[in-house]
């Protein structure tokens, strides 16, 4: 995403009655919202779970992956580099983001998480791409209960977000400035770094999110971490380095799997 303030706003997904207002929905719905995730990011997170998902045997089905929020397409079409001979479909409740994305990716479709659910059955899929798109949910409960309902048990989710606690957040709260990624107006930022409004109501630690997955019905919860595209360029090999500790990492990246029958 080419964008100051974290990850996609591909939050869109969540409407229906416990959904976002009409004037959030407005919000996603403006082209000028930018839509795209970092290219990084985005191959970090596909080839984990290309390695999940192991080679593509011949003979067999290929994997069903979705990508939920898919935005613009740009880090599906990133994806679908890592993840070749799977089949990847692009869900997004943005009709413009879906326009974009027909550009980008062979199969879209428009979906939401609420008021009704996601247009596929049951245990429908092998693997879901949630790629910043939780932190701008009203109801997250409700967005993972849909997750865990189209994915196979023991099916893959892969999930980022950005992290509360990077690095640079925990500098910023001790010196009394606003953290990175939070945001307290959907017109304009105050008393932070940054100057776009991507629209986050929710910000996750790794210990939180780690807890929330487990809750919500998902095992063998892994976080790593991952670096942020707009970090200034000479701190970005610091940025980098934090990987390596994903609690101070930029982005959380989550890989989980559908526990259960």
């Amino acid at each position: 995403m080419t964008r100051p303030a974290a990850p996609r706003p591909r939050g869109a997904l969540g409407t229906g009655p416990t959904a976002p207002p009409t004037g959030l929905r407005d919000f996603y719905e403006n082209p000028a919202v930018p839509v795209a995730s970092g290219a990084a990011r985005s191959r970090r997170q596909a080839r984990l779970l290309a390695r999940a998902l192991g080679p593509v045997r011949s003979g067999a089905p290929p994997a069903t992956v979705l990508d939920l929020g898919c935005g613009d397409g740009t880090a599906a079409a990133t994806a679908a580099e890592v993840l070749a001979g799977h089949r990847l479909i692009g869900v997004d409740w943005s009709q413009d983001a879906l326009r974009r994305a027909r550009s980008r990716i062979p199969s879209v479709v428009r979906g939401e998480l609420t008021d009704g659910g996601l247009p596929f059955a049951t245990g429908s899929a092998d693997a879901v791409l949630f790629s910043e798109v939780i932190e701008h949910l009203v109801d997250p409960d409700a967005a993972l209960d849909e997750l865990r309902r189209v994915l196979r048990p023991g099916g893959h989710l892969m999930l980022s977000t950005p992290n509360l606690a990077a690095w640079y957040n925990r500098g910023l709260l001790l010196a009394g400035v606003q953290p990175v990624f939070s945001e307290v107006s959907m017109r304009r930022i105050h008393g932070r770094p940054g100057s776009q409004v991507v629209g986050h109501l929710r910000l996750y630690t790794a210990r939180a999110l780690r807890g929330f997955l487990a809750a919500s019905g998902f095992e063998a919860v892994r976080i790593a971490g991952a670096p942020y595209h707009d970090v200034p360029r000479p701190l970005r090999p610091l940025d980098r380095a934090a990987c390596h500790v994903p609690s101070l990492a930029s982005i959380l990246l989550a890989h989980a799997r559908r526990s259960g029958p």
